[in-house]
This record gives C-alpha cells, structure tokens and sequence, in this order.
C-alpha cells in the first residue's frame, strides 16, 4: 500500500480562523499558511500584528481586503502549488481592483524579484524578518507602488508579540523558541530564506506558555529548525553574553516549561541528531507531561550520502543517538525524515536506508524523494543525476517498509491504556472524539458528554496503521 507522499515541513495547510481586530479599520485580512509547523506559528504572529493595525481575519476570501499567503521553499512542488492559488487569487482581484495580494515566508524570500516583476502574481513581498513592516508595506501598495521587504535579521524573535491563536480547538498551540539555521545542509534551502539561528528570551517563552495555559490550552509544542540548538545567554563559542543572567539550554528551557503546570503537555520540534544530549532526554523522562515522542530525521542510511547532504553526523553516531533515546526513555516513539534519490546516492547506499529503518523501527516517517532547490550547496557542487523514475522506486519502497512498521507499533498498543489530550471531532464521525497520547498516536473512542481540552483514558482495542481505535476507561 502506497503511503501519501509528504514531508514535515508540507503537513500544514490551512486558512485563519475568524479573529476580530483589537482596533477596526474596517479592513479584512485573509491569510492562509502552507508548510511546516513554523510557517503557521508565523502566520498568528502576521495576524497580531495586522489585529493591532485594525485587520479583521476572515475566512471567506471572497470579503477580503488584503489577501496574505504565507508559503514554503521545500520543494518545488510546494511552490507551485502557492503559484496556482495565486492566479485564482488574481482572477478575484480583476473584479477587485483595489484587492491586496501578498506572499509571506520562506518562497517570498527566495523569489521575490520572479513574483513581483516577472510574473506579476503579487503587490507585496515579505520575508520571515519583516512581518512587523506588514502595516506599512500594505498602505505602499494602496498607494499605487509595490512593496517589499526580506531583509533578513541576526536579532528579529518577535518574542514580544502576543500570536493571535488561528487554530480551530483551542486545545494545542505552538511556541516558536528560536529562528533560522546555521546547519547548512547542502539539500536545504531554510538558512537562505530564514537567516541565521538566534533563540529568544526563555522568561518570554514561559510567559506565553503559562498565558496559554490560563486561556485553556493544554498542549504545547516549541518549535525551531533545531531546538537541540538552542541557547540563551551564551555564543557559540561559549562566551557568556550577560553575566548578570543564567545561560539557558534546550533541556533547561523544556523544564521551565514543564513546570508550569503538569496539566500542560510539552511537544517539540525538530531535534537534530547531532545536537540531541542525554541532558534533553533525561529531562523528557523526569517529567510526565513532557510527550515521549521524537522526531529525528536521518535523511539517510548511509554515512556517505550524509556527509555528501553535510548533515555532522555518521550512522554510528545516529544509532548511539536511538540506543539512548531506548535506554533513557524506553516508552518513546520515534519518527524520522527520510530522502531518497540524493545526488549520486546507488542501490547499495539506498538498501542501507531500509536497513537503517528496520533496526530503528520508526513508529513513522516524513518520506520524499529528492528535489533540487536553487542557491543550495547541492546545487552547486553536486550533480542532480538519478533519474525520477528511480528516485519514486526508492520512495515506494521506503514508504511501504514504513507502512508496514507502522501498522507493527500500532498493533502493540492494543489491549493498552493511554492518557488522551482530547483535541477535537473525528473526521470520520460526528459521534467519536480524536486525541494523541503522549507518544503522538492518534487515538479515535465515542465521544459520551466528553470535551476537547480534556485528558481521559482510552484503552486501545484495535488500529489501522495511522491511528487507533479505543473506548474510554471510566473511573
């Protein structure tokens, strides 16, 4: 069976949800996010600042003033995909001339100069590090000119703007701790579109954490390119910044976190592996309400192609990664990222992927093959010369080996009980709730007088290989 071919950083698509504005010009703002986990956490800091400036969000794009999408660079298939719904969205404003059409993120980054001159699909172009001009690039283009700003920051966190919530349950959020890159992995076009790694103040990131808390939030999850990396009040060459103020590692940060109320689960994403400490998994099993699953992409199997991809790290050194994941907190699941058809990679390179994944035993995977990005070092250096026709092969096969391990994970949790987060209705009846336990296993039971927000306990009694099927565990 043919597993749908995504990565995590295509997983979320989706529209804004209706906020009103804190001051009302009148003026209504679509928005809508493509991509990763980050991209949306952005798009609720676009829509508090929009909120602040008298923007209204909406959710029929058809009463939109200012139409925004925020977008990613992952893969070309991403980018025209955002390209289609841009020439709908010029279609709208043939009948509105005065309509607003604006590209945020990652793809306004990369092609800014394409969008806005040669193809003329867009009036406004903003990178990640320039969402607080939005207000002021908007009244340029009402004026007649087109607006742009991607000038990239060493400083920008916006860690002192309070995210408008988009997300429709009210029950999980994210926390974006940190921002950019400094891995420059040679498939990957992140550190060109988001700049440099910098963390932000961990007093402002427990802050949001306990104000979402008391606004009936019970789960987080802190985002980064790689959270493992993160660190305040000290560079990278361990000088301490302010001698007046403690240095802050990931494992310190998620303890903060976990300790505003045990009531508040803690996710995160996404961790390297050459970043990950046993500091950070003995944290993970210290607290309960930290979720034991980790997401931890390989890319590949085999230590040659990772060293062509520049990822820092060999096999043998993931591998004493997942044997202390098991050893120190044995309940987690695991997922990972996996690549195939990379520059020059052979049949016997692409075999030590499959093995790689079997002696992990992944519960699941983000599986893609590979697509050139421009301005990447890959690009430059390396010849994109397995054919398509090989590289979707290869992808089939992992994906079916994922498939089947999947279904293998599942099958173990029956006849076992889990503390469920409930999150919302299934997609699949009206009359069944949906929530993740602590390992990020959906799990599907009746939904009774039961609410989203709550924690009950499901016992598992059967599963497919995505998701499970229980009933709840009365007291």
């Amino acid at each position: 069976m043919k597993i749908e071919e995504k990565t995590i950083d295509e997983s979320i698509q989706g529209e804004a949800t209706m906020v009103e504005s804190k001051t009302d010009n009148g003026k209504k703002l679509y928005l809508e996010s493509y991509g990763c986990q980050m991209n949306f956490s952005d798009s609720e800091i676009v829509a508090s600042i929009l909120s602040d400036n008298g923007f209204s969000t909406t959710r029929n794009v058809d009463e939109a003033d200012v139409i925004l999408m925020n977008t990613c660079s992952i893969r070309e298939n991403a980018e025209q995909r955002v390209r289609n719904k841009l020439s709908q969205h010029n279609k709208r404003k043939k009948l509105n001339p005065g309509l607003v059409i604006g590209i945020l993120g990652c793809m306004a980054e990369r092609l800014k100069k394409d969008l806005l001159e040669q193809e003329k699909l867009v009036d406004l172009v903003a990178g990640p590090d320039a969402y607080r001009d939005l207000p002021a690039l908007i009244e340029e283009v009402e004026s007649g000119q087109k607006a742009v700003n991607v000038l990239l920051s060493r400083e920008e966190t916006y860690a002192d703007i309070s995210p408008v919530r988009l997300g429709k349950g009210g029950v999980t959020a994210f926390i974006s701790i940190m921002r950019g890159c400094d891995n420059m992995c040679s498939f990957c076009v992140v550190p060109f579109t988001r700049g440099r790694e910098r963390s932000r103040d961990p007093e402002s990131i427990v802050a949001e954490a306990q104000d979402l808390f008391d606004k009936g939030y019970r789960e987080v999850t802190l985002l980064g390119q790689n959270v493992d990396s993160y660190r305040w009040n000290i560079s990278k060459k361990g000088e301490i910044q302010n001698p007046d103020k403690p240095v802050v590692t990931f494992a310190m940060l998620m303890e903060m976190v976990a300790k505003v109320n045990p009531k508040l689960r803690v996710r995160f994403s996404t961790s390297h592996p050459k970043d990950m400490t046993d500091d950070v998994l003995k944290v993970m099993a210290k607290y309960n309400n930290i979720c034991k699953y980790i997401h931890l992409p390989i890319q590949s199997g085999n230590t040659e192609i990772l060293k062509k991809m520049n990822r820092g790290y060999t096999t043998e050194w993931y591998m004493d990664r997942i044997k202390a994941i098991r050893t120190i907190v044995p309940e987690a699941f695991i997922s990972t990222d996996i690549i195939t058809g990379f520059c020059g990679e052979t049949e016997e390179q692409h075999q030590d992927t499959l093995k790689l994944m079997e002696e992990v035993g992944y519960e699941f995977s983000y599986m893609f093959f590979y697509s050139e990005r421009p301005k990447t070092l890959a690009e430059r250096k390396f010849e994109d010369d397995i054919p398509l026709e090989t590289k979707k092969r290869r992808l089939n096969e992992v994906q079916e080996l994922q498939f089947k391990m999947s279904a293998e994970a599942n099958k173990k949790t029956v006849g076992k009980v889990y503390e469920v987060l409930i999150e919302g209705v299934s997609k699949r009846s009206d009359e069944e709730l949906f929530g993740r336990n602590s390992q990020n296993l959906t799990i599907i039971f009746p939904k009774d007088n039961y609410k989203p927000g709550e924690y009950v306990n499901v016992l598992v009694e059967d599963c497919t290989s995505a998701t499970a099927i229980g009933t709840v565990v009365k007291d």
